[in-house]
């Protein structure tokens, strides 16, 4: 079986799917890995460093895919790249399932057997293949970094012969991954760290890393699925919240916010408003800004100023650190592949694996992902 990484296309994507270290975790599982050249650069992994572990690098990336059996990605794939493979090849990335739902459709009629890692149940057995999740933490941490850095004060109080400057204080709204390793790396970095969400449940966790858990005066009672992620909330509680998050933005020098709901726009929970409350010199950064932002004065890849406040609004801060993310993702792809590929090199899928099911999106020209043909009957 021939596994095959290109280089990514989606403008501003270092990360790369196959790295020398899952390369030789590949050959170990009896299967021929195709690199196209120059594909791991941008993440600090050379062409010789693949050589090295077995993998063949190819100067055409039209080659490559034409011979593909499988196809591994970080971020969505062009459609000129999907023309150039046969029908039954098997792909796993990012393939923003709820945002695009006309490369769905042309997958599916390209008779392609899809798996899109956002799909994957949040089960003690999918935590190895969870790549939400391990960029999620690379996304949090770096934007405590931007925050920190962007700020105007120092982080860390300090106490000096010229006397003692308070620490930072960072709201960290939603505290989901990509929030707790916010809330971990601010306090790491000396700030006095406080978050709040809507799940009651996760104020355990926020505690145990040495922050304070913010509450409001709302019915949370009712606010996470099943699988533990943060339920959609009416418009009149959104109102409440955006009211009460505003009366508390101006206590603080960093927000980050990190707010999403699957398959749906990012709520808004910092109003305009309650930036402008904010001091001078503060600092947003809005990780929701790919689904439509929790600020409502984010741009997207965009840092703007706002009645003196900093609102960055970026969408894609794993690929600051491709390096790390990159090996991260590509484990993650190895462990789903281990589900996927028998003793003997060979594809072997069974769709009545909850994990396997759970992350199909298409397969015999069909879409199987009952969560995206719903999302199409909206549409």
């Amino acid at each position: 079986m021939r596994l095959v990484a290109v280089r990514e296309t989606v403008e501003g994507e270092r990360r790369v799917a196959i790295t020398p270290e899952t390369a030789k975790g590949f050959k170990k599982l009896k299967v021929d890995v195709t690199i196209e050249a120059g594909a791991g650069v941008a993440a600090n992994f050379d062409d010789e460093a693949y050589t090295a572990e077995g993998a063949l690098v190819e100067n055409s990336r039209d080659v490559a895919l034409r011979n593909a059996d499988c196809w591994y990605f970080v971020n969505t794939p062009r459609k000129a790249d999907i023309q150039l493979l046969r029908e039954n090849t098997v792909l796993a990335g990012f393939l923003r399932p709820f945002d695009d739902l006309e490369l769905v459709e042309t997958l599916a009629k390209s008779r392609l057997t899809t798996f899109a890692l956002e799909l994957l149940p949040r089960t003690t057995r999918a935590q190895v293949m969870d790549a939400l999740s391990s960029q999620a933490s690379i996304a949090g941490y770096r934007a405590a970094i931007l925050g920190a850095a962007s700020l105007s004060k120092v982080s860390p109080m300090m106490t000096t012969p010229a006397g003692t400057i308070p620490p930072a204080r960072v709201l960290v709204i939603g505290a989901g991954v990509a929030g707790l390793q916010a809330i971990a790396t601010a306090g790491r970095l000396g700030a006095r760290v406080e978050a709040y969400d809507t799940r009651p449940a996760v104020k355990e966790q926020v505690e145990s890393l040495g922050a304070r858990f913010m509450e409001l005066n709302l019915d949370s009672s009712d606010s996470e699925t099943s699988g533990g992620y943060a339920k959609a909330q009416t418009e009149d509680f959104l109102d409440q919240q955006r009211a009460l998050l505003a009366d508390r933005l101006a206590d603080f020098d960093i927000v980050i916010t990190t707010a999403l709901v699957p398959g749906q726009a990012a709520p808004i929970l910092v109003p305009q408003s309650g930036v402008e409350t904010m001091r001078r010199g503060s600092v947003i950064v809005d990780l929701a800004a790919a689904n439509g932002g929790n600020c409502e004065v984010s741009v997207p890849d965009q840092r703007i100023d706002h009645a003196g406040v900093s609102v960055f609004g970026p969408t894609n801060l794993p690929s600051d650190l491709a390096p790390d993310a990159s090996k991260m993702f590509s484990r993650n792809l190895l462990n789903f592949s281990k589900l996927i590929i028998n003793s003997d090199g060979n594809l072997i899928v069974d769709f009545e694996d909850e994990i396997i099911a759970g992350a199909t999106l298409t397969h015999a020209g069909k879409i199987v992902s009952e969560a995206v043909l719903k999302k199409l009957e909206r549409s």
